[in-house]
């Protein structure tokens, strides 16, 4: 069988080309021509894959790893599947630490999962601003070993400039040591938004995902899937330097909610930035 024919076979069979063609060029690599015989082992091999993504596991999960801004991070159902609107928040954080002109600055990615916020600053900031200093921060020794592996697969496997990174195990700032108290310049975190009256209308693969860290409870206000948003942005207040920036994504529908909770809590300047859809997705907010 041909490399071409084994392709069109999955494509029939996940009614996805493009996922075919992921499948495929994960055991056999890039193209070297349709023509290309594949031997049975690799053909087993590659079917398996394609039969574990037709019974709804994620096709990320399926291959193992998915890349996120200039990285390729390793993904597995440990942690959250790296996605567009998360690599948008990564964007809007540079832009708030251009504005803040801090040349050494105090960086955290608070529920860090895959380690994909805190690697990709740590990498696309190693040579704009080589004195920062970063942690990650998750309640999931779990995640935190995959964002541990991905720090060494970045570093040394995709040999990607990448700065320190201290990972530490606990619920968002609270494991942070106390030295940082008041010195964070910036604090970037993608909390769980989804409300639990929503989890059962997620399509299956996303229901494959980390419940944890996916679905929160309502806000203090009553806006559904808001608490952790809300406990982020509670913490990041006693943390931050003066001024600080924290950037928080969100779900569009509770942006409004979220603007009125970080003005009661003293942010200033406060604004949600829009993904590339044109949807509002992450709140920032300064403290001075």
């Amino acid at each position: 069988m041909t490399r071409g024919e084994l392709t069109a076979e999955l494509a029939t069979s996940l009614g996805l080309r493009h996922e075919a063609r992921f499948i495929v060029e994960e055991i056999l690599g890039p193209s070297s021509g349709t023509g290309e015989v594949v031997g049975p082992d690799d053909r087993a091999t590659i079917r398996t894959l394609a039969a574990r993504r037709r019974a709804g596991e994620p096709l990320q999960y399926v291959l193992g790893h998915w890349a996120f801004r200039t990285l390729d991070l390793l993904v597995d159902p440990r942690v959250l599947i790296p996605r567009p609107e998360t690599e948008q928040v990564v964007e809007i954080a540079l832009c708030e630490l251009d504005r803040l002109g801090v040349e050494a600055p105090v960086i955290i990615d608070a529920g860090t999962g895959s380690g994909a916020i805190a690697l990709s600053l740590a990498s696309e900031l190693a040579d704009r601003l080589p004195g920062a200093r970063l942690w990650a921060t998750d309640t999931s020794t779990e995640a935190l070993a995959v964002a541990g592996a991905n720090l060494e697969r970045v570093r040394h496997h995709q040999e990607v400039k990448v700065l320190p990174v201290t990972f530490l195990h606990g619920s968002w700032l609270s494991p942070l040591p106390g030295a940082l108290r008041g010195a964070v310049d910036l604090l970037v975190a993608n909390p769980p938004y989804v409300a639990a009256e929503e989890w059962p209308e997620l399509p299956d693969d996303v229901r494959c995902e980390p419940y944890g860290a996916l679905v929160a409870p309502s806000g203090s206000e009553g806006t559904p899937g808001l608490a952790d948003v809300e406990e982020v942005l509670s913490q990041a207040w006693t943390w931050l330097s003066r001024p600080g920036v924290v950037v928080v994504e969100l779900a569009p529908h509770q942006a409004q909610a979220a603007v009125r909770l970080a003005r009661s809590i003293g942010y200033t300047d406060v604004r949600v930035e829009k993904d590339l859809a044109q949807r509002p997705r992450a709140l920032v907010g300064g403290a001075r």
